[in-house]
C-alpha cells in the first residue's frame, strides 16, 4: 500500500483517483471554455489546497486529452508549492491545427500528483566532481536504441 498524506482542501468538486494505484487525481474544469486551434487559456478548477511543508503538487496533462484531441498543459508540469493557498488553475493549450475543443464545467482537464520534495543545500564550489556523462547533453546519447552488448549508450547513432 502506498503512503498517503492528509490534505486540507476547498473544492467545488474533489479531485478523484480513477483507479486504485493511480498517481494522479483528476482535476475538473470549473468553467466552460472553447479552445480554438493554437489557443491557450487559464482554466479554473475550483480547488485550493494546503500542502504540508516538504510536499509539492504537480499539475500534469491527461494522456487521453493529449492523444485524442491535442489538448495539453503549457507549463507542464505546473508546480504548486506548499505555501500556495490560491485556486489551482490549468493553462490548457489546443495543439490541434484545425479543430476547436470545448471544455464543459465538470470535464476532467488535468491530473494532480502530490509528492514529497527534498530541498537542496546549494554549496558553491570551483569545480564539480567528474561523472561518466560529464557535460554531454541534448541528444548526446543518440536516438536509436543501443544494440545488445553495446559498451555504453553513447555508442548509438
Amino acid at each position: 500500500m502506498s503512503e498517503s498524506v492528509d490534505l486540507p482542501i476547498i473544492a467545488s468538486v474533489l479531485p478523484h483517483y480513477a483507479h486504485p494505484g493511480d498517481a494522479g487525481a483528476d482535476l475538473v474544469s470549473a468553467q466552460a471554455v472553447r479552445l480554438e486551434p493554437g489557443q491557450r487559456t487559464l482554466v479554473p478548477t475550483g480547488v485550493s489546497i494546503a500542502l504540508p511543508d516538504g510536499y509539492a503538487a504537480f499539475v500534469v496533462p491527461r494522456s487521453g486529452l493529449a492523444a485524442k484531441h491535442g489538448i495539453t498543459i503549457v507549463n507542464s508540469p505546473g508546480t504548486v508549492d506548499a505555501g500556495y493557498r490560491g485556486e489551482i488553475k490549468v493553462s490548457l493549450l489546443n495543439t490541434d491545427r484545425s479543430s476547436a475543443y470545448d471544455v464543459a464545467v465538470g470535464d476532467r482537464i488535468a491530473q494532480l500528483i502530490i509528492m514529497p520534495v527534498t530541498r537542496a543545500n546549494f554549496i558553491p564550489v570551483d569545480e564539480l566532481p567528474d561523472s561518466i556523462r560529464g557535460a554531454d547533453g541534448f541528444g548526446s546519447t543518440g536516438y536509436q536504441a543501443p544494440t545488445q552488448g553495446s559498451e555504453h549508450v553513447g555508442d548509438t547513432k
